[in-house]
């Protein structure tokens, strides 16, 4: 026999890792774990514990304790403590702990990841040299943020007790990626692991001791839904961070609704993986296997939708076959598998359940001709062709190793294949022309876009998703605003003027200037609403008073209804594409002739501030004028940046628009809100539709003259006037409107936040009255980063 024949017929012998370091330290705890919070472990007030099984032999590993809701208010409590210290840390004290961190998860490397194979059931090779690396990395990453957020973050402090609910897949990773942000912004964790996967946090828990971390900073509570769902719902948590599936997202957007808390979503996706007939075939089919078989499929990102051109697609299917042919399924410890186990018996009968879904909705099954292990939570590499679009295998997130794959003629239906799913979280595009490929990129709706490349991360990089993937970013200088808050001045009440401060008395008005001079009665003035570019007339045929501050009748508004809604929306959404590819330049001038206008029409609309208002109209024209040129000036300005990540590519940080965007004004300073709010929503490429305040509608009316002499394109702003509730739960509720901007009474952000679950859009609600935000957060609400990684090299 040959040296060649040899090598084409040697069979792979066993590569064991040993799993007896991570069993002794089990049995060092005599296989059960309690809580660990205020820095000292505890039994759960329940008394209950649940099994910790290695889903690859079904064996049984260690009990770990199941915390109530009095375990959670213990948590909590501690937290609180710690947090009043622990906030007012020097940011290098606070870069020690967390260099620490690293530096302990480096020295136990091998333990960490023997125990997460075992927990979970994922190769050894991934936990080894991807996973716990990477945990390291976040931590030495944002202790350089400890130590630079006093100069880098000046006027932001940390948002309080954090609540971080994490899930299966990665279970240690995803802590490192909640807590270190957290910790280095000066906030103090209660993080609940994965009932199924709990033992690397716990290992985690016992560092933070060793290194003297102060008790309470870190609390680690352990338990099922019902552990969640306490921490959630706890008043005081301050925020929350989830990772996990859209359907629990949607119930924990609807239970924090109204109360406060921060909120960031990392959620489920479909991510399309799409190859064009210039890519390079064999790389991309290497893509493929670490798009949808890393992990067994059991990634939020996966590339479950494989996106082929019609010329090279039967090729690259059958470089594909013959590469799953060649994969190896089994122990996870065995150092040459490449597919481990499904993390438990609940996941694999979903797998296969929507597996049988694909045979019976018509698309074409293939799998490997060798079976997988019998005993232990196995399934087999899976291939789907003939695929329809609207299939359920298509659209459902199955979250295990399989995949659809369709085909596409055009770029153009590329674009649309991609973004036909209500997710949006990754993707994966294949050319050797990277403008082509850059091109789509900007095109596709998802927070994350690899270029010839899949499934690399970095601390450096904001990972997160558009649409129903969630909201929020993790990771990068983008993922610490979701840890940090405006710090709270104490000269705020001496700048926070309110409006009735300014207020004139009716009788010191200018005498209405409308009479004629030949003594004839004031022609009726007749304010309609303004969609699609055009002035019409309310759906209702009613019609809503408006009242100045003495009690007199100014002038009747339109009342807007869901049909006006509809017809906004529509219109918005079909700007929105030229809206958003017209340059910062070309935007930044029509808000400069948009300003210019108005300032020819100064004295009338400061005219009519007063008669609304009673306050100085003159003066809040022009701070409206300065607010559009402000928003202008961002235009063009608002950069997005080159992250830093330690691999050969260029990684893009780049802000786009949200899109569709409802935004009802608050009652102070109407135009001035519009000016503000709205200025600079536009400036960064979403389209509007606008319900101006209840109380003062008059100034938005009045404004559609100037967006009609301004070039304003139609479409782009909408303006539907109303009762505010009422047309905010419709646009809450819309699911072609991408986000919400909110300013109104308690009930009413409430009521906005609970609806947006829908879709899960995204929704900022602020104060009826008051201060408005600065536009530095203005235009990060504006917008939302899409990291696009671009590799490099010969």
């Amino acid at each position: 026999m040959t040296v060649t024949e040899l090598l084409e017929t040697l069979p792979y012998g066993p590569a064991p890792e040993a799993a007896k370091p991570a069993l002794e330290w089990i049995e060092a705890h005599k296989g059960r774990f309690g809580l660990f919070i205020g820095g000292k472990w505890r039994d759960p007030s329940t008394q209950e514990w649940f099994a910790s099984i290695n889903p690859a032999n079904a064996k049984h590993l260690a009990e770990v304790a199941q915390g109530g809701p009095d375990d959670v208010n213990e948590a909590v409590k501690a937290a609180r403590k710690a947090f009043a210290s622990w906030s007012k840390t020097p940011g290098h004290v606070r870069a020690r702990y967390l260099y620490a961190m690293a530096r302990q998860v480096q020295k136990h490397s091998r333990l960490f990841a023997v125990l997460e194979t075992l927990d979970n059931g994922k190769p050894i090779r991934e936990t080894r040299d991807i996973d716990i690396p990477l945990v390291a990395r976040h931590f030495y990453y944002h202790a350089g943020w400890a130590q630079l957020m006093e100069s880098e973050l000046s006027g932001y402090e940390p948002v309080g007790v954090v609540g971080q609910i994490i899930p299966w897949n990665f279970p240690l990773l995803m802590l490192a990626w909640k807590i270190a942000p957290a910790l280095a912004m000066g906030n103090t964790v209660v993080l609940k692991p994965a009932e199924f996967t709990s033992l690397t946090a716990l290992l985690f828990a016992e560092i933070c001791q060793n290194i003297g971390l102060p008790a309470g900073v870190v609390n680690i509570v352990t338990g099922d839904g019902r552990t969640g769902a306490a921490l959630v719902e706890h008043e005081g948590v301050d925020k929350i961070a989830f990772t996990g599936s859209t359907e629990i997202g949607r119930i924990i957007r609807r239970a924090t609704a109204g109360t406060g808390k921060k909120l960031s979503l990392e959620l489920g996706g479909k991510s399309p993986f799409i190859v064009f007939d210039d890519a390079d075939l064999d790389s991309a089919v290497e893509g493929v296997v670490d798009a949808i078989w890393f992990n067994q499929g059991q990634v939020c990102c996966a590339g479950s939708r494989l996106l082929v051109q019609e010329g090279v697609a039967e090729k690259l299917y059958r470089k594909l076959r013959a590469r799953m042919e060649k994969l190896r399924v089994g122990d996870p410890l065995d150092k040459a598998v490449d597919i481990g186990a499904i993390v438990a018996p609940v996941q694999l009968q979903k797998i296969q359940r929507l597996v049988q879904k694909g045979v019976e909705e018509g698309a074409e099954l293939w799998q490997p001709s060798w079976a997988v292990p019998a005993e232990g939570c196995f399934y087999p590499p899976t291939l789907f062709t003939n695929v329809a679009p609207a299939s359920t295998i298509a659209q459902e997130e199955i979250f295990g190793p399989v995949l659809a794959a369709m085909t596409f003629r055009t770029p153009e239906e590329a674009v649309r294949l991609a973004n036909n799913t209500r997710y949006g979280l990754a993707a994966s595009i294949w050319s050797e022309d990277i403008n082509l490929a850059l091109d789509v990129a900007t095109q596709v709706k998802a927070g994350t876009i690899w270029i010839n490349s899949t499934n690399l991360f970095d601390a450096a990089s904001g990972f997160g998703g558009y649409r129903e993937s969630g909201f929020g970013r993790e990771g990068g200088k983008e993922g610490l605003w979701e840890y940090v808050k405006k710090a709270e001045r104490s000269t705020a009440n001496a700048e926070r003027k309110t409006q009735s401060a300014k207020r004139k008395t009716q009788d010191t008005l200018a005498p209405d200037p409308r009479p004629s001079t030949l003594g004839f009665p004031p022609i009726d003035r007749t304010a309609k609403m303004f969609i699609g570019g055009k002035q019409v007339r309310p759906d209702s045929g009613y019609s809503r008073a408006v009242y100045g501050p003495g009690g007199n009748l100014i002038a009747e508004v339109g009342l807007g209804n869901r049909k006006d809604i509809r017809n906004a929306v529509e219109a918005a959404r079909g700007a929105f594409e030229g809206w958003r590819r017209t340059t910062g330049h070309n935007k930044a001038q029509i808000l400069y002739f948009l300003a210019e206008n108005l300032e020819a029409r100064a004295f009338e609309f400061a005219r009519r501030l007063e008669l609304q208002t009673g306050a100085d109209g003159m003066a809040e024209v022009e701070a409206a004028i300065q607010a559009l040129f402000t928003a202008a000036a961002w235009a063009d300005k608002y950069d997005g940046v080159v992250h830093n990540t330690p691999i050969r590519n260029v990684t893009l940080a780049v802000p786009e628009p949200i899109g569709v965007m409802g935004l009802l004004c608050p009652d102070d300073q109407p135009l001035l809100a519009i000016a503000t709010l709205a200025g600079a929503a536009l400036a960064m490429g979403n389209t509007l539709v606008v319900v101006p305040s209840p109380a003062h509608p008059l100034s938005a009316t009045d404004l559609y003259q100037v967006l009609e002499t301004s070039d304003v394109p139609a479409g782009t702003f909408n303006i539907v006037t109303g009762e505010r509730d009422e047309l905010a739960k419709t646009l809450a509720e819309h699911d072609d409107v991408d986000v919400v901007w909110y300013a109104g009474p308690q009930a009413g952000r409430a009521m906005v936040e609970k609806a947006s679950a829908g879709n899960m859009k995204r929704t900022w609600t602020l104060p009826e009255s008051g201060p408005l935000p600065g536009m530095d957060e203005i235009l990060r609400q504006a917008t939302q980063v899409k990291n696009i990684w671009v590799p490099y090299g010969a």
